[in-house]
């Protein structure tokens, strides 16, 4: 089995604080064997992590979170950014047409961009796996519905950090086992359900923080777009 954060975000994110260097670092120290970096819309850092990730002993998974039209969307072995805003189905298109898995990141949070509040059962199956335990949580009712979702259709399970820092990385690790050490067979494995789960929450303070940051980047990009 191997452990695997699959879901972090670099300074390349509007919201992310820390290098790629930390993050690998991180996970290194934590005795990771794989490290996703999934940036909004972006993907040259995980690419950049991917290169540097032997030096550090981990496998890197280059992927990014897309915004599709209907929420967020995570890329996995990938290796080319997939546009933000075309629909949960072409999103999906995009991801697998480069040989690559698309796992839904916190399906039912309507506030952090979750993909059921625009799409219905049916199109979320259509995803190779779910994410059904999000570190950032605050109540965890949303995790809960997006496990029984997963466990009543029979789909895969992910679980995933969501750091935003790189103190945050290996909260929320998910045990693949794959048959060999790579990006590309820990993937196959996640979309196979070869997957166990071992999850923490992020403290609420350190969630808190954040959400008190995002919100003042918001305003700052909202206030310049005014001016401009």
């Amino acid at each position: 089995m191997y452990a695997v954060e699959l879901h972090c975000h670099s300074a390349a994110s509007y919201d992310g604080r820390d290098s790629v260097e930390r993050l690998l670092a991180r996970a290194s120290e934590l005795g990771l064997d794989g490290l996703a970096v999934t940036d909004h819309d972006e993907i040259t850092a995980s690419l950049q992590a991917v290169e540097r990730a032997e030096e550090y002993d981990l496998v890197g998974i280059p992927g990014m979170e897309i915004s599709s039209a209907a929420g967020h969307v995570l890329g996995l072995n990938i290796s080319e950014a997939v546009d933000p805003g075309l629909s949960f189905e072409e999103t999906l298109d995009r991801i697998h047409e480069q040989g690559g898995i698309a796992v839904v990141p916190h399906p039912y949070q309507e506030v952090r961009n979750g993909v059921m509040d625009k799409i219905g059962p049916d199109q979320l199956r259509q995803a190779d796996a779910i994410e059904v335990f999000n570190s950032r949580l605050v109540t965890g009712y949303s995790n809960r519905q997006a496990d029984r979702f997963a466990t009543k259709h029979g789909m895969p399970k992910t679980a995933g950090s969501d750091a935003h820092v790189a103190e945050m990385v290996g909260r929320a690790v998910t045990l693949v086992d794959a048959e060999e050490r790579t990006a590309a067979s820990i993937c196959d494995a996640i979309a196979e359900g070869r997957t166990v789960l071992q999850t923490r929450r992020t403290p609420f303070r350190v969630s808190l923080r954040q959400a008190v940051g995002n919100t003042r980047r918001r305003l700052r990009l909202f206030v310049s777009g005014l001016l401009e």
